[in-house]
């Protein structure tokens, strides 16, 4: 396995296809992967040929497709696809394949693959939901994870003919965001994924809130989610359970994750009040709004044409401060750890980074992620941080992929974790 790629730009993959109909899906998590740079090798099952050809594979792939260890013999392309690739994602992943791979059968080049690899092991189960709930499936299914492999949640949905429930392969928008989280993550001793959220609960915040101010107008913000997203993928992987709250985020929800979606400053504050007793940390990644409407206006607020200088005067209030309610909320006792975001430009006569450590003073949290937005971060793929502790000292930085930089926060979370028996 090679050490060096934690991205997917230039990183051997892996893409094992279960016999089950969501293998169309897979088509496009496979061109998604190609598109991020990564050399993609796909190790279909006979059964899922019978859904998508081996032409398919060949054509998104560039690369031949075999199914048999007893094809490219004299390569011994069982151990050696294994021993070098980077990542493993497997998608659809039946009740069958999760079967096989539990009790480690060798019976064709993806399952021979995955006992020779010692990279991480992404899997993404698809079939009916009896299938999915039942007793054997859901023991195989807790075994793997124990092993350390990463086994995403099925998404709830219409599956295959009247039938819906959970069992519903995820989009391969939202898979291929949990294989960015995978190859990106610390590592345990086997060289897979680092499960050391394994238990916890983490209710994160994301996106940027709206504030009304009549039927059609709003005050607004640049974010665009995709840090809090890559905050929530990252703790998946890890283990954790998420908690979800989204504020006008048009993304795919990543697989496992409960979502709740709000769209002002208010609202986001009660889902926050309602959900932080019951979680190990509150990771509010959300640009919430400083200020909202005194009133909102019940109609459309109208200009006056026969005047042109006139402007309507808006008033203004100050929203709650939900990161300080958090702190102020938890006091000395025992509760969540709290991760504050603060996007700064500087001013007053102050830096960026001054302004940073004085809210962090300010607000008492235990982490204040801090990042300059001169540098025109909203809505990149790419993020420059420095993490603060309550006394504004810097404790570590981060920057490149926002993926890499929800796993340098995750990181410095775990050191100030309550005991995981506190809400017992």
């Amino acid at each position: 396995m090679s050490s060096v790629p934690r991205t997917l730009e230039g990183a051997r993959v892996l893409v094992g296809v279960g016999g089950g109909i969501a293998a169309y899906k897979t088509a496009h998590l496979v061109r998604g992967l190609v598109g991020s740079g990564a050399d993609v090798r796909v190790l279909p099952t006979a059964a899922s040929l019978e859904f998508v050809g081996a032409a398919t594979w060949e054509a998104l792939s560039h690369h031949r497709v075999l199914t048999s260890v007893f094809e490219d013999v004299e390569e011994v392309a069982h151990v050696r696809y294994g021993q070098e690739a980077d990542l493993v994602v497997i998608a659809p992943a039946t009740a069958d394949l999760l079967a096989r791979m539990r009790i480690g059968r060798a019976d064709d080049l993806l399952t021979a693959s995955l006992l020779v690899t010692r990279a991480p092991v992404v899997v993404a189960p698809a079939m009916h939901t009896e299938m999915w709930e039942h007793p054997s499936t859901l023991e195989n299914v807790r075994e793997l994870r124990e092993r350390g492999i990463t086994v995403l949640e099925p998404a709830v949905g219409r599956l295959t003919g009247p039938d819906s429930g959970p069992g519903r392969l995820p989009e391969p928008e939202a898979l291929l965001e949990s294989a960015r989280a995978a190859i990106a993550a610390p590592r345990d001793q086997r060289g897979g994924v680092l499960r050391d959220l394994v238990g916890r609960e983490l209710l994160i915040t994301a996106g940027g809130t709206r504030e009304d101010l009549d039927p059609v107008r709003f005050l607004a913000n640049h974010s665009s989610g995709l840090q809090g997203w890559a905050l929530a993928h990252a703790a998946l992987v890890r283990g954790a359970r998420v908690r979800l709250a989204a504020a006008s985020v048009d993304l795919e929800t990543p697989p496992g994750a409960s979502r709740l979606d709000v769209r002002s400053a208010g609202e986001l504050a009660d889902a926050v009040a309602e959900h932080r007793g019951r979680v190990d940390a509150l990771v509010m990644a959300a640009a919430v709004a400083d200020f909202t409407a005194a009133e909102r206006a019940g109609e459309k607020i109208k200009k006056d044409d026969a005047d042109e200088d006139s402007v309507p005067r808006i008033a203004l209030r100050r929203t709650e401060d939900i990161l300080r309610s958090s702190v102020l909320d938890r006091g000395d006792a025992a509760g969540p750890a709290i991760v504050g975001f603060a996007a700064e430009t500087g001013g007053n006569g102050s830096s960026a980074l001054e302004l940073a450590r004085d809210k962090a003073r300010r607000k008492g949290a235990d982490l204040l992620v801090f990042n300059d937005i001169t540098a025109g971060v909203f809505g990149s793929s790419h993020n420059a941080v420095r993490i603060l502790d309550r006394q504004g000292q810097e404790i570590a930085e981060a920057a490149g992929s926002k993926t890499a930089v929800a796993h340098a926060v995750l990181d410095e979370l775990t050191s100030v974790l309550p005991p995981v028996s506190w809400s017992a």
